[in-house]
């Protein structure tokens, strides 16, 4: 029998399961793919990404990308395989999402220590430890289980899934190509403009277009940084000029000038047959997406691969029901990981896989472990599921959640440039002190000097 089970191969699962095998603790990866599927699941692999293709910004001197870079240093699985199939985004960090969950799922069945399993879990299993990684799509008998256990009603939103749109149906007579401020090259943005006029017509037909209404029984509670793009247009004529649509930096070729609006389109696969509306998640009904999106100079004629959709999500409130270790209060030994969990977005929901293998893999074993310092985004990132909190909601990683820099004035990015180096420096001392030396100990295959394995993140 498997030392421990681990229910999902999500981005949170399978990082959870690499982690641990590698350091040669047995798993049963539980998977109901392919024989079930949600609605918002397409394909059959593993660690599908079933919204964006980003992993958002790629500097340390960004949050998420603090995060990247201390994932590589640990030694990610998702880090790893995502390099091996980037494609280009600008400043951010996107890759080719079909390839990359393909050598996911290669590489997790390829494991000898990992026995993959493709069936429904209506319950929590018996054995111990067991760490539920279902991520936002948990459903039925689970995740009721799940809300007996903590004793407390799931909180629910939506996240909504962006159109994707065919690359040689962009109308490049409009359209241009640029990043912004042009960083990163030419050939990572399509830029739609839009004047004034066009920005005005467009957000009413936003507003106008018919939705997906909810069923009776799903609590509508967005997640403020994944709003449907008619949602942000309701808060305001301006909010989505000052959102995902600004135009700040982007300089329209045919005018020389910064347009009113612009709708961005991100590459979505290594050869650029694709790109994404980006930010532009939508609940309304598919013929409107057709019709309102072909409003969009540039995109007259659009063709869609992917119409936007919405999904449901389901999360504990961490603080009140985890222990400090992420597991269940009422239920010891039953772990969560990735969105299930409390935290939010790609990067965090392997983040929180990586470290509950990790931490399992020293328990199989006898041995010490804590989570690595606060001062790091993976410290800062467990903090916000510990930290008690009133009306906690899921959290894409930020600075805010690592310590200040204390006794200096100085500008922002300078203080993120130091809050980077500091928490790159003490996750250099956690993983010499608690991670290496107990793989040593443990007598693991891996390499005890992970730092060697960094890839420069910009």
């Amino acid at each position: 029998m498997a030392d421990v089970v681990v229910i999902g191969a999500g981005l949170a699962g399978t990082e959870c399961a690499w982690q641990l095998a590698e350091r040669g603790v047995s798993v049963r990866l539980i998977e109901q793919k392919p024989s079930s599927r949600t609605p918002a699941q397409h394909s059959g692999q593993m660690a599908e990404l079933v919204c964006s293709n980003s992993f958002r910004g790629a500097a340390i001197h960004n949050a998420v990308g603090l995060l990247k870079e201390e994932m590589r240093r640990v030694g990610s699985l998702v880090m790893e395989v995502g390099e091996l199939h980037r494609v280009p985004a600008g400043g951010a960090f996107a890759v080719d999402r079909d390839k990359f969950s393909a050598e996911i799922t290669r590489r997790i069945e390829a494991h000898p220590l990992i026995e993959v399993v493709n069936e429904v879990v209506d319950c929590i299993p018996d054995k111990r430890p067991v760490v539920i990684a279902t991520g936002p799509l948990t459903s039925g008998g689970l995740a009721d289980d799940i809300a007996a256990a903590v004793g407390a009603e799931h909180l629910a939103y939506y996240d909504a899934i962006a159109p994707i749109v065919s690359a040689d149906s962009i109308n490049f007579d409009r359209a241009f190509r640029a990043s912004r401020y042009d960083k990163g090259g030419d050939a990572a943005y399509v830029n739609c403009p839009l004047n004034e006029e066009e920005y005005a017509v467009f957000v009413q037909a936003l507003l106008d277009a018919e939705k997906v209404a909810p069923r009776e029984f799903e609590k509508v509670r967005y997640f403020e940084g994944c709003l449907p793009v008619e949602v942000m247009a309701s808060r305001g004529h301006k909010t989505l000029s000052f959102g995902c649509m600004k135009p700040v930096g982007l300089t329209d070729p045919r005018t020389g000038r910064w347009p009113h609006a612009v709708v961005q389109l991100r590459q979505e696969d290594e050869a650029g047959t694709a790109f994404n509306m980006v930010g532009f998640q939508t609940r309304m009904k598919w013929p409107e997406q057709k019709r309102v999106f072909r409003m969009i100079p540039g995109l007259e004629n659009a063709e869609f691969e992917r119409l936007g959709s919405v999904h449901r999500n389901t999360f504990v409130d961490s603080p009140k029901v985890l222990d400090d270790d992420l597991a269940l209060v009422s239920r010891p030994g039953v772990y969560l990981a990735g969105q299930v969990s409390g935290v939010e977005g790609y990067v965090e929901s392997a983040a929180c896989g990586m470290l509950v293998g990790i931490k399992l893999a020293h328990e199989a074993r006898g041995l010490e472990f804590s989570f690595p310092p606060p001062t790091t985004m993976l410290g800062g990132m467990v903090g916000h599921l510990r930290e008690p909190n009133e009306d906690f909601q899921p959290s894409n990683v930020m600075f805010s959640m690592v310590p200040p820099i204390e006794g200096r004035r100085m500008n922002k990015r300078a203080r993120r440039d130091l809050q980077s180096e500091r928490a790159l420096q003490d996750l250099g001392a956690w993983l010499t002190d608690v991670v290496e030396s107990n793989d040593e100990r443990n007598g693991s295959a891996r390499t005890a000097d992970r730092r060697l394995r960094s890839v420069p993140s910009g």
